[in-house]
């Protein structure tokens, strides 16, 4: 009796799917897609309908709609965690490699690099791009940031003809670090609500942390960069004669400036409306009283919704291309459909890494992962660190991992007797949710595919880098605590 309890134990079950996922790509050069729909496979198969039911309660399901859950086939289960994931992400990616794709083609990411240039010199380029990616990262999502950033990203490597490895981090590592310290994304938001952290105390004390460890992760980056550097690869939706050739325009030839910023601004802006938006009516700061406030209201919740915004952002972009292209014999379906075409597959890998993350959820490893640290007698700083880092590397979503590990340590966090302020609890689960991504993380997969980095250099570089991070962060912390405790 006690190899069937083995067999269905979550962490034995996370083991196979690891060995499945990482083996097929690295070892048997697989497909992802393929991999991470094996490993899903293997572990919906070893998952007990017991644990599956568990997971559903846990999760706040009726007792019939849990049972539901479990009563699903394999193929169900996994097929529904695919369609969730792509419904998440599948429009998003889609707009974001039309957007990139024409900001190449017409030319405005030229200009936008060009002017960046002019403004941070060339020296400086790479630090531009990791404090932008880092403020841009506290509004809008972590995905976003990197779907309109890496076509820049592309554009300025092939001006100074290196870094781009560097560029690449850069980008990566500021958004990471925004992602999970700073309200209002969504895991910070949800972890100060647990643990009776004040937002702005959240956000000031997230700011700065993630200040310090972006430049620990810069600093690793300009090692990698020189110890593995990774030259700009052709791929369809930037192909280096075209980024050659729109580097040798003169600037006449080129878009203008603000129009040029136009479809990665317009979206932001839209983004960051709504959210302030819904901050100001939850906390009724803003009380909408007139018609036309009412209707004001509604149209920033429309186009400020995410999947609006990128196409109106989408939109745009591909005005500025028809613009730029008139009296070109090449049609505008030609560069869409280059943009699908390559935004396809990243969503289909993204969404099959999404089904595994889901279907390693339902084995109801987050909870083994509590019940095994719940008497863990170490000290909660690096407690909080290590049980948020465990979750996020079992099943692959940093505010996962945030929202497991808040709900484990609420409890402490609120305790007369903690001798200092909840938000180093607070930001010690964020620095260990950074650790570790791969194969089972949909942004990993978006960083790989957008980037066009192996999923072996992304393993050297990109996984390590938001380690340094996220271990950097937590000594801060307990130095921090040590000396301003502020109770």
């Amino acid at each position: 009796m006690t190899l069937p309890l083995f067999f269905s134990d979550p962490l034995f079950i996370l083991l196979i799917g690891v060995i499945i996922v990482v083996g097929g790509i690295i070892v048997l050069q697989l497909h992802p897609f393929l991999a991470l729909l094996l490993g899903a496979f293997a572990v919906a198969v070893l998952t007990p309908g017991s644990a599956i039911e568990q997971f559903a309660l846990d999760k706040g399901q009726a007792p019939a709609a849990a049972h539901a859950l479990a009563a699903k086939s394999i193929g169900e289960r996994i097929a529904f965690e695919f369609g969730s994931t792509c419904g998440k992400i599948g429009i998003l990616i889609a707009m974001a490699a039309i957007i990139g794709k024409c900001m190449l083609e017409s030319g405005a990411a030229e200009r936008i690099v060009r002017s960046m240039l002019q403004v941070t010199g060339v020296k400086n380029a790479p630090v531009a791009f990791l404090i932008s990616s880092f403020f841009l990262g506290i509004p809008v999502f972590f995905d976003i940031v990197i779907f309109l950033m890496i076509p820049l990203a592309k554009a300025v490597s092939m001006r100074i003809g290196k870094n781009y490895l560097l560029l690449v981090l850069a980008i990566t590592g500021g958004a990471a670090m925004a992602n999970s310290f700073v309200p209002p994304a969504p895991g910070p938001l949800f972890l100060i609500g647990e643990m009776n952290i004040p937002i702005g105390m959240m956000m000031a004390g997230g700011t700065l942390l993630g200040l310090i460890t972006i430049t620990a992760g810069y600093l690793f980056a300009v090692y990698v960069n020189k110890k593995w550097p990774v030259v700009l690869r052709d791929s369809l939706d930037a192909r280096l004669e075209d980024i050659k050739a729109l580097a040798a325009k003169e600037d006449f030839q080129l878009p203008k400036l603000w129009l040029s910023v136009l479809p990665v601004l317009l979206p932001l802006v839209l983004i960051c409306a709504d959210n302030i938006l819904k901050s100001m009516l939850a906390s009724k700061t803003l009380v909408v009283k007139s018609a036309f406030a009412v209707k004001l209201v509604a149209v920033i919740q429309l186009f400020g919704d995410k999947n609006i915004a990128l196409v109106t952002g989408g939109l745009i972009a591909l005005v500025i291309l028809a613009i730029q292209k008139k009296g070109s014999k090449d049609g505008m379906t030609t560069f869409v459909q280059a943009a699908l075409m390559s935004g396809g597959g990243i969503i289909l890998i993204t969404a099959a890494g999404g089904a595994f993350g889901g279907i390693l959820q339902q084995t109801g490893i987050s909870s083994r992962i509590g019940e095994m640290t719940k008497d863990y007698q170490m000290a909660l700083i690096p407690m909080a660190f290590v049980i948020s880092a465990v979750v996020r590397t079992a099943q692959g979503s940093a505010t996962v991992a945030l929202i497991t590990a808040s709900g484990i340590l609420s409890g402490l966090a609120t305790s007369s007797h903690l001798e200092f302020h909840p938000i180093y609890l607070g930001l010690a689960i964020g620095c260990g949710s950074k650790l570790v991504p791969w194969m089972n993380d949909a942004g990993f997969w978006i960083i790989v595919k957008i980037s066009n980095l192996t999923e072996r250099e992304a393993l050297k570089t990109f996984s390590p880098m938001l380690v340094v991070m996220g271990t950097v962060g937590l000594i801060v912390l307990l130095i921090a605590a040590r000396l301003f405790p502020m109770v």
